[in-house]
């Protein structure tokens, strides 16, 4: 048993795996420096969101912890960090309360964010919609019946709620309106973030195949899950000078200081073979995108 999962605090601590919530918060801060390049930023739907995501990454947290012991993806052929539920220290079942503790606060969160940015009933349940939408994501992305991360599609929802519906859905939040430009920087989000569960994936390949669960290095095999990984890094940067074209705001290439150091981790991901030495990736890459995103945003309040 891993020495520092011996305490239920410190098991708890390891299940919320803090080291996510930046990322998680990334396109609430991309969002919000776009609505407030158009002079549009509302403190409160900033604060709301903030804690409604902050309150989504953790349910979704405690569930991948969950859903992975319950499916046998953190067995003890799993080479990543040990779990809070595989280590013994939480119980399925007090994981699975923890669960629906996380997931009655996201829902009065996010009805509070609703309740005091829209108006029209017909928006409030759309959003509402799209809310639940990502508790039920959440959820199901390792845990229940048919886990939707072990055939390969969390990509595709990690892109959309981290990239796209986050961007996009804060930045209406704060203006009620939308732009098409904002899609751009919102891809880039969205390619960053898939980027970090693909380096997660790729450090679990040979688990996750004796566990059955076909993430997309699993599909495609390391060499192929490492050049995607490429692409993600570099698509995401190539439409930061795109942004700039149609701006015309070229004080947000400030985020390309960053690119150095996001070349630095795709060749760490290239170059490293072991678990151990993939891991620490994950979290610069976390970084690098928060940090990607707030020089961003510094290029448009000074632009």
């Amino acid at each position: 048993m891993d020495i520092s999962l011996t305490s239920k605090k410190q098991a708890w601590l390891h299940a919320i795996r803090l080291r996510t919530l930046p990322l998680a918060l990334s396109s609430i801060l991309m969002g919000s420096f776009l609505a407030a390049y158009h002079g549009q930023f509302i403190w409160e739907v900033f604060l709301l969101a903030s804690l409604t995501t902050i309150f989504l990454q953790v349910l979704s947290n405690l569930a991948n912890d969950y859903g992975d012991s319950v499916h046998g993806a953190d067995s003890l052929d799993r080479k990543g960090p040990i779990r809070a539920v595989q280590s013994g220290v939480i119980s399925l079942n007090e994981m699975k309360q923890a669960m629906i503790i996380l997931g009655v606060l996201s829902f009065l969160s996010g009805l509070s964010l609703l309740y005091i940015s829209l108006g029209d009933w017909k928006l409030f349940f759309l959003f509402l919609g799209l809310g639940l939408l990502a508790i039920y994501a959440a959820v199901t992305y390792t845990s229940g019946s048919k886990p939707y991360g072990y055939i390969g599609l969390g990509d595709i929802s990690v892109f959309i709620f981290f990239g796209l519906l986050g961007v996009a859905g804060t930045y209406f939040l704060h203006t009620l309106s939308f732009d098409l430009i904002i899609l751009l920087p919102a891809i880039a989000l969205g390619c960053f973030s898939t980027a970090v569960l693909n380096i997660n994936n790729i450090r679990d390949i040979d688990s996750d195949i004796l566990a059955g669960k076909r993430s997309i290095p699993v599909r495609i095999g390391r060499k192929a899950a490492v050049s995607y990984n490429w692409a993600l890094i570099l698509l995401g940067n190539l439409l930061l000078p795109v942004f700039t074209f149609y701006t015309s705001q070229w004080t947000v290439m400030l985020a390309w200081l960053v690119l150095p150091f996001m070349l630095y981790i795709g060749m760490g991901i290239q170059r490293k073979k072991e678990a151990a030495e993939l891991d620490p990736f994950l979290k610069k890459m976390a970084i690098s995108t928060l940090i990607w995103v707030l020089l961003f945003g510094l290029g448009l309040v000074i632009a």
